[in-house]
């Protein structure tokens, strides 16, 4: 099979099959056509992953090292990780998602208000929080839509006022299995402005994808912030999941190429965090 179709071989004969360009097919199989068709990298990160052997994987270390090494771009890349687990997300008894705090944070701080009133309002500021309010940050939120806030918080008590941004804020909405609802309201926001707390939530192939640190971080840093979060992730594994669960780990910068982490050594790793 030729590798790209300037390399494919000439046809004759045949009637050419109708193109998406061409307005031959449906609107829905245009949109098939276009997603199926190979990514196009860079010839930077071609030149980055040429080198790489196929199938072969890492100890954590030697992988967190080796993606220090690829991340060549003109800014600090951010380390991310991505965890295929035998989980099937559609079962509600499947789902993985929580939070995690992480040694030595993810290196990137964020935007984050916080509904809450009285002392756990001075809670949150005292915290670093960006904004904090109550009746007048859903009134915000119903004209704005949020625009310009990471991540919101809330303690328990506000919950009720909140739930009246659902439609508006959907999957942003504070949640008590991610962490952001929470009585002690000040230590959440700490975490989060100090780049410590990961959050990690299974999609719907059933992986988990999370930054763990920034390039320019010693390899000892971005091993310990891994083996944290893959430790979170063991302990959260589901009770109805059956069969191996850490099936895959990739490790990779932001503009690099991935490397396949050896699982039995990166769960041994994560076993005695």
């Amino acid at each position: 099979m030729a590798d790209t179709i300037e390399d494919a071989p000439e046809t004759t004969g045949a009637p050419e099959a109708p193109s998406a360009e061409k307005g031959g097919l449906s609107t829905a199989a245009r949109r098939r056509a276009r997603t199926q068709r190979p990514r196009k990298h860079s010839q930077r990160y071609l030149a980055l992953a040429k080198p790489l052997a196929r199938e072969q994987f890492y100890e954590p270390e030697e992988a967190l090292a080796k993606v220090k090494e690829l991340a060549t771009a003109k800014f600090d890349e951010t380390v991310e990780c991505a965890v295929n687990l035998g989980v099937d997300p559609r079962h509600g008894d499947q789902m993985v998602r929580g939070t995690t705090s992480l040694p030595y944070g993810t290196g990137k701080s964020r935007v984050v208000w916080v509904f809450a009133r009285g002392e756990k309002a001075d809670d949150a500021k005292a915290a670093g929080a960006d904004v904090v309010g109550a009746e007048d940050l859903v009134e915000r939120i119903q004209k704005e839509g949020g625009a310009g806030c990471d991540i919101l918080v809330a303690t328990p008590d506000m919950m009720p006022l909140v739930g009246r941004l659902g439609q508006i804020l959907k999957q942003r909405m504070p949640n008590p299995k991610a962490g952001t609802v929470s009585p002690n309201i000040g230590q959440v926001v700490k975490e989060i402005k100090g780049a410590t707390r990961s959050e990690y939530r299974v999609d719907k192939n059933g992986i988990i994808h999370a930054a763990i640190g920034k390039a320019s971080y010693p390899v000892e840093h971005l091993q310990a912030n891994f083996t944290t979060l893959l430790g979170a992730l063991i302990k959260a594994k589901p009770a109805a999941s059956k069969g191996k669960y850490l099936k895959k780990i990739t490790v990779s910068s932001t503009m690099g190429p991935g490397l396949a982490v050896d699982t039995a050594a990166a769960q041994r790793l994560a076993e005695h965090v």
